[in-house]
């Protein structure tokens, strides 16, 4: 660990998973030097600027925060970690560390590749769960696999704000496990050394499936449809963007649902303009 804690460590990242990696790099002892996440966005009715959920756990822990990649050069790295940090970086940028750029994505790659791993697991209804940390290279989600371990879950599907923290929290424990070894054989490589344990292995890209941004519009369900792949839309969906159906031009939000005896039964809804109630009472309106 000697290694590691003099480790210079910078984080790129900016939605609630980050903040779960960041939690469990936390509990093994290991924080980033500096943390870079996407610029504050407006939000709300009045349009206030609002931090990233990853701005505000840095600030917390008082770990210098950045918004561009300025700085990164001027100083000497050992090693960069990506999750979920919103676009692409630079090919010049990953090369910086000594120990390279590992990111840590929720799903077993080579599959679900892209911006919706968590949301197309679940309405793909796919029963091998797990994560990935893998060496960034120029390509998305394309480079070599450092290691990889399969979650085994209770239930399924999970709505996706519960798989996205279990695949988190696992990523984030996966990488601070590693980090120590990798950053020490890292250094080994510079003096010769050819005797490392965490060997990054190609992806078999042959076998890559890769997912898409999610729309507005992908809510939408069609309550004629099949009734299971409806109950994986709710729970791949149940933050954003929801699920919904309309009655006449009225859009109708699902609240809560459940899949029973081969049905997808709808329990409380959220008509255009009113408040939440009873499905019941909805269709008795």
């Amino acid at each position: 660990m000697s290694k590691t804690a003099n480790a210079r460590i910078a984080f790129f990242g900016t939605p609630r998973f980050a903040v779960q990696v960041l939690e469990e790099m936390e509990k093994a002892g290991i924080l980033p030097n500096l943390v870079i996440t996407m610029p504050d966005r407006p939000a709300g009715r009045g349009l206030v600027p609002k931090a990233s959920p990853v701005k505000v756990w840095a600030e917390g822990k008082d770990i210098p925060v950045a918004e561009s990649f300025d700085t990164l050069a001027k100083r000497d790295w050992d090693l960069f970690i990506v999750a979920a940090y919103g676009k692409v970086l630079p090919f010049s940028l990953l090369k910086l560390p000594h120990a390279g750029t590992l990111n840590v994505h929720p799903s077993l790659l080579p599959k679900y590749r892209g911006p919706s791993p968590v949301e197309s697991q679940i309405l793909a209804d796919e029963k091998d769960i797990g994560v990935s940390i893998m060496l960034v290279d120029e390509e998305l989600d394309h480079g070599p696999i450092v290691k990889q371990e399969a979650i085994p879950l209770e239930a399924w599907p999970l709505p996706a704000s519960a798989l996205e923290e279990r695949l988190a929290r696992a990523g984030g424990a996966l990488l601070a496990e590693i980090i120590p070894t990798w950053i020490q054989e890292a250094a080994y490589d510079e003096e010769g050394a050819d005797d490392r344990t965490l060997i990054p292995e190609p992806q078999a890209h042959s076998q890559a499936t890769f997912t898409k941004k999610i729309e507005k519009e992908d809510g939408h369900i069609d309550l004629s449809a099949d009734p299971r792949q409806n109950y994986l839309k709710f729970c791949a969906y149940d933050g954003w963007p929801g699920t919904y159906f309309f009655k006449g031009s009225k859009r109708i939000k699902i609240a809560d649902a459940k899949f029973s005896n081969g049905e997808f039964r709808i329990s409380r809804v959220i008509p255009e303009g009113k408040r939440e109630m009873a499905y019941e009472d909805f269709l008795r309106s």
